[in-house]
C-alpha cells in the first residue's frame, strides 16, 4: 500500500531589535485556515481565475485563539510586502516580512500571511503572547511551512 498522505505545518518567528541594541525572538507553531487550504487547492488545480500569490505578511493584536474558521486576523494593525523563498528539492518554505521602526507599532499578539496588501486570503493565522513594538524598534516576521 502507498502511502499518499501529505501534512503542511507552519510556524512564525519574530525577530524584534530594540532600540537598545537587544534582540527578543518569539516562535510559535500556526494553523493554517480552511481558506488557505482552499487557496492551495485553487492555486493547484484552477486553469482560470487562480488566486493572487501570498506576498504579505499582517501582524495584529487581536487576542482571541486561532480557529480553521478565521479568514482575517482580528484586530489587524499592520501589513507588509514579503519576500518568498524556496530551495528546490527541499520540502521547504517561507514567507519574510520587515516592519522598520515606526511601523507596526504596538502590543502585537497576532499574525498571518496574505495573498493582498489589504483584505485577500488569509493562508494561516497564529496568536502569541503580546510583543511590545516601540516606535524606534524593528522588527522581522518569518512564515516557514513545511511538507511532509
Amino acid at each position: 500500500m502507498i502511502d499518499e498522505t501529505m501534512q503542511l505545518q507552519g510556524a512564525m518567528t519574530l525577530i524584534v531589535r530594540r532600540a537598545s541594541g537587544d534582540i527578543e525572538t518569539v516562535h510559535k507553531d500556526n494553523i493554517i485556515v480552511n481558506v488557505g487550504f482552499d487557496f492551495i487547492a485553487d492555486a493547484i488545480g484552477k486553469s482560470a481565475s487562480r488566486p493572487s500569490v501570498m506576498g504579505f505578511i499582517a501582524l495584529g493584536t487581536g487576542t482571541t485563539a486561532a480557529a480553521a474558521s478565521q479568514s482575517a486576523l482580528v484586530s489587524e494593525l499592520d501589513r507588509n510586502a514579503a519576500t518568498y523563498a524556496h530551495t528546490t528539492g527541499t520540502k521547504a518554505f517561507s514567507f519574510t516580512a520587515d516592519f522598520p521602526a515606526g511601523d507596526g507599532t504596538g502590543a502585537i499578539t497576532e499574525a498571518g500571511v496574505f495573498n493582498a496588501a489589504s483584505g485577500g486570503i488569509m493562508l494561516d493565522r497564529v496568536v502569541f503572547p503580546v510583543v511590545n513594538k516601540g516606535a524606534d524598534d524593528s522588527l522581522t516576521a518569518v512564515f516557514t511551512f513545511t511538507m511532509s
